[in-house]
Formats: C-alpha cells, sequence, structure tokens
C-alpha cells in the first residue's frame, strides 16, 4: 500500500500546527476523523481538510505533496515511521522526536530537530538559524538524533546541542555549536566565532571565519577515531566522510568555559 498523503489544496491562510500528524497519533483514526482534525493556530479554526485532499495509505508512511514555510512542527514527537514533504517547511521540524525519519525535498525554517533523541532528518535545501539548537527557554538542542541538511545552515546551527550528529554540505552560519554541550557537527565550511562558549563536543570544518582567541591551538593530532567516525559518517552521508581526516589541526575550547571541546580542521 502507498502512503498515507496529504495533497496541499492551497496556500495556507495562517501557520499551521502539524505536530498531530505522525503515525502514532494518527494510527487508529479514521480518514473523516482525520480530515477534521484541528490544526490551526488562530481563532479561525482550520482543519486538515481545509487545507489538504487526503488520501488513505499506509499509516507508518505518511507524505505532504506540497509544502510551505507555515508547516510548523511537522513530525514533532515522531516515534517511527517515514514522513517525506515534497517542498518547504515552517519552524521546529521534528521537535523531540525520538524515531522514524523525516525527510524534506525544501528549505526548513528555524530549529530544525530541536531536542530530538532518536531518528534521521534529512533537509535537501537549506536550514534556517538554529537548526539543532534549543528553542527558547529550553535547556538543549539536538539531544542524540541525526540531522543531515544538504544545503547551507544558519546561525547558532547546534546551539546547546547535547548530543548527536549533525552533518551539512554546504556552509553553516556564525557561532556554529555555540553554547555546545557534546555532539559532533560537520560542515565544509562556517562562519565567525565557532564554538563560542562550548563545554564538549566536536566541530569538524575545512574552512571558518574569525576565531575566538579562546580557541587555543594544539597542534597537529593523529586521531585514531578518526577512522570510526570516518565509517559511521560514510553510511549517511559519504560527502561528509571525506572531512573526517586521520590527521587534523586541533584547536581546544572554549576556555572560556569548561574547554573539553575541541575545532578540528582536516590537515593537507
Amino acid at each position: 500500500m502507498s502512503a498515507l498523503t496529504f495533497r496541499l489544496r492551497e496556500a495556507p491562510p495562517e501557520r499551521l500546527d502539524l505536530s498531530g500528524l505522525v503515525p502514532h497519533r494518527i494510527g487508529a483514526l479514521s480518514l473523516s476523523d482525520i480530515e477534521r482534525l484541528p490544526i490551526g493556530t488562530s481563532r479561525i479554526g482550520v482543519a486538515v481538510a481545509d487545507i489538504f485532499t487526503v488520501s488513505e495509505g499506509e499509516r507508518g508512511e505518511i507524505r505532504f505533496q506540497g509544502g510551505s514555510s507555515r508547516f510548523d512542527l511537522l513530525g514533532a514527537g515522531l516515534e517511527s515511521g517515514q514522513l517525506t514533504v515534497e517542498g518547504d517547511v515552517g519552524q521546529r521540524l521534528g521537535q523531540a522526536m525520538r524515531g522514524g525519519s523525516i525527510e524534506i525535498t525544501g528549505n526548513a525554517g528555524p530549529f530544525a530537530a530541536s531536542a530530538a533523541t532518536g531518528g534521521l532528518v534529512r533537509i535537501a535545501g537549506h536550514a534556517d538559524e538554529r537548526a539543532g539548537g534549543a528553542i527558547h527557554g529550553a535547556m538543549h538542542g539536538l539531544d542524540g538524533a541525526t540531522l543531515v541538511i544538504e544545503g547551507d545552515a544558519g546561525d547558532r546551527l547546534g546551539e546547546r546541542m547535547r548530543r548527536g550528529l549533525i552533518l551539512v554540505g554546504g556552509r553553516a552560519g556564525d557561532y556554529v555549536g555555540s553554547s555546545l554541550i557534546a555532539g559532533t557537527i560537520i560542515a565544509p565550511a562556517v562562519g565567525d566565532n565557532p564554538g563560542y562558549g562550548m563545554r564538549r563536543g566536536t566541530i569538524i570544518a575545512a574552512e571558518h571565519g574569525v576565531l575566538l582567541p579562546s580557541l587555543v591551538p594544539t597542534g597537529r593530532h593523529r586521531l585514531v577515531v578518526a577512522q570510526l567516525l570516518r565509517r559511521a559518517v560514510a553510511r549517511i552521508r559519504p560527502q561528509s566522510a571525506e572531512l573526517v581526516t586521520e590527521q587534523a589541526e586541533r584547536r581546544a575550547g572554549d576556555l572560556a568555559t569548561l574547554g573539553k571541546g575541541e575545532l578540528l580542521m582536516p590537515a593537507s
């Protein structure tokens, strides 16, 4: 059986809360019950049927034909199954998801995969600020899941990330890994001040902007763990694995905080 499909009928008149459209929440509902689910965020009272044409299918696989930057909280709390969006999505994609996979063919808004503890989020386009970062008032960002961004990432990628893996195909903005608690971020290029306030964790980048004076050079290192990391990354995104080299220039920091993090730059 094909996927349960939500075909976008028209541009949403307001921001939508799509957190309810995940397999474990709609698996036991009839098609008519799904169409009546409220997804609006204003007093207008928007329901699924007002925005989407719903076609029956396998509940463990959900597909959205057409996207919008107003699709908020899509895949939030996902436990299992697969979600695919043919287009863009809004903020807080995959927030606090625990398993399964989400694939976006377009761009994503801010806070993608925030507090996600498991599963895989793959964005074919660009991601806005604080992807893998903590939402306002939260203690931590990405918390064990894997986030892949094929395009560019905005500022403060992985802010307060607790654990997990972020792979970027394009350029990441300023303050990558700010207040990083743990985890690994890999990108070909990052902006200014990567690792600002980081306590632990690893940032790997071939190019970077202005560096903090509290990220101190420790020389060139031959890293045994790089072989293990390279193999693990290659299974997810082979291009990112090329940045994980056995020899790397290492900077330790942020020495203004705990200082057990590191910025690794592939050695030529």
